[in-house]
């Protein structure tokens, strides 16, 4: 089984990519990629959460023409995904896009496939292959694991006999077992790093869910290099989940950590709205931290006495602890003010 420290590298721009344990945080702009100005701040917004690399959605011409533009005002890899239409892919290399997404599915054309990868090694932009379940070879009707290796090793191998190997594969399915059945294969024939998700996951809540299980699933065997969580929500729920799972398995650092109990009858402030206000608020925190939200004085320091800095409730009034140690009360309308200037001077 290759694991991902085994696989073969490429240059991303600048990241080193495959070959390592290093797990990227990816993401796809929901914006109209032909409208820069909006596809730039969404990017942005994105980076600003901890994406590493963005992709945007290539549909036609004015798509593949933007690319220059967005490239020259963000900071972070992007990826141009193809669909059906070869020409779009050459339109979007000549603009300096740093990858190329195709889905062999649907695009079969060898001779402009050939072109595309010329233009590649020239430029050195990596090409990702995608294979999803849903997109199989009309030849290949039925959606099992073998089949999408036999899908991929399809592209794969036209992509080899030119000598290309700056190479990197999904292979996604909506159904989680399948998914991981299909990565178990792909990281047993293939040397190439793995790009893992499990495609039309859902919303915000059932698909994170979903996402959760099978990435989880996928990564605690040693296998995946980036990882999408695809969420039918605003992009940004996608990178904030990736980060989560990433911390939780130990594969992230610098992430803070929150913790807050689940409120009862004996929590007498208004709790739920602090707690919110406080997660979205560590989105942006790019260090090791861990806060605390408790419902009440009484427990609430002890339960948390793990965290750096905390707050516990009381009526009209807060705890402010660390370490378990109560430091000072707090009056209740300065609670965020007042965890907020400890989280930034921590």
């Amino acid at each position: 089984m290759y694991l991902r420290e085994k696989t073969l590298s490429f240059k991303l721009k600048n990241l080193e990519y495959g070959g390592n344990n290093h797990i990227f945080v990816q993401s796809m702009c929901n914006t109209k990629t032909k409208d820069v100005s909006s596809t730039v701040k969404q990017i942005k917004e994105l980076e600003a959460l901890g994406c590493e690399i963005i992709r945007v959605a290539v549909l036609d011409e004015d798509d593949a023409k933007s690319i220059g533009q967005i490239k020259s005002q963000i900071s972070i890899p992007l990826v141009a995904d193809i669909h059906f239409n070869p020409e779009l892919a050459i339109i979007a290399i000549k603009q300096g896009v740093d990858k190329i997404r195709l889905n062999p599915g649907n695009i079969n054309n060898e001779e402009k496939i050939k072109e595309i990868v010329n233009l590649c090694k020239e430029r050195k932009i990596p090409i990702r292959i995608g294979v999803n379940a849903g997109s199989l070879p009309k030849d290949i009707a039925k959606p099992t694991a073998q089949n999408m290796i036999e899908a991929a090793k399809r592209h794969i191998q036209i992509l080899e006999n030119l000598n290309f190997t700056n190479i990197s594969l999904s292979l996604k399915a909506s159904n989680i077992d399948l998914t991981i059945e299909a990565y178990k294969l792909a990281s047993e024939v293939f040397p190439y790093p793995l790009h893992v998700g499990i495609t039309e996951a859902g919303t915000s809540f059932k698909g994170l869910i979903k996402s959760s299980i099978g990435i989880s699933k996928i990564l605690d065997l040693g296998i995946g290099n980036t990882i999408r969580v695809s969420l039918t929500d605003d992009p940004k729920y996608e990178v904030i989940a990736a980060k989560e799972i990433l911390k939780e398995l130990h594969l992230l650092e610098n992430i803070p950590t929150l913790t807050s109990c689940p409120t009862c009858g004996r929590t007498q402030y208004d709790m739920i709205p602090i707690a919110k206000d406080i997660e979205n608020y560590l989105n942006y925190v790019n260090k090791k931290i861990h806060v605390a939200i408790m419902g009440c004085a009484v427990n609430g320091p002890g339960e948390a006495k793990e965290a750096d800095i905390g707050v516990a409730g009381g009526i009209n009034e807060a705890l402010l602890f660390k370490k378990g140690e109560v430091i000072r009360k707090i009056k209740a309308e300065n609670i965020l003010e007042e965890l907020k200037k400890e989280i930034d001077n921590f």
